[in-house]
């Protein structure tokens, strides 16, 4: 069975680096943050250079279109996972979870900017 590919939106990226430090192809971690004071499904986005760089979108007023947000793709991801980034449109960043063969493709990949900490 294929799995079914997890788009989802990144927000928030102004309150740290802005949209400069996102290419399209770059890897980024997902990191789910159940301690967070202002919503219990946020997943913090960080970038190998970075750090921490935004998080996925959870408002009807923040996903795009056709994209996951952050309370539907919670349960459907490890504590931290990884995604790719796809598009960037002005401001507004559609990336994808990785999966476990797109995943290990990135890290026998010499060129890739995975990061595993």
């Amino acid at each position: 069975m294929e799995e079914k590919e997890l788009y989802f939106t990144i927000n928030a990226v102004n309150m740290f680096h802005g949209i400069k430090p996102y290419k399209i192809g770059s890897i980024i971690k997902l990191v789910k943050e159940p301690e967070n004071d202002y919503d219990m499904e946020a997943i913090r986005i960080e970038l190998r250079y970075a750090g921490k760089s935004g998080y996925v979108a959870n408002s009807v007023k923040t996903v795009a279109k056709g994209t996951y947000s952050a309370g539907r793709l919670y349960d459907k991801i490890l504590d931290e996972d990884y995604g790719k980034v796809i598009f960037i449109i002005q401001d507004t960043i559609i990336a994808k979870i990785l999966t476990k063969e797109e995943l290990t493709k990135e890290k026998n990949n010499p060129d890739s900017d995975i990061n595993f900490i």
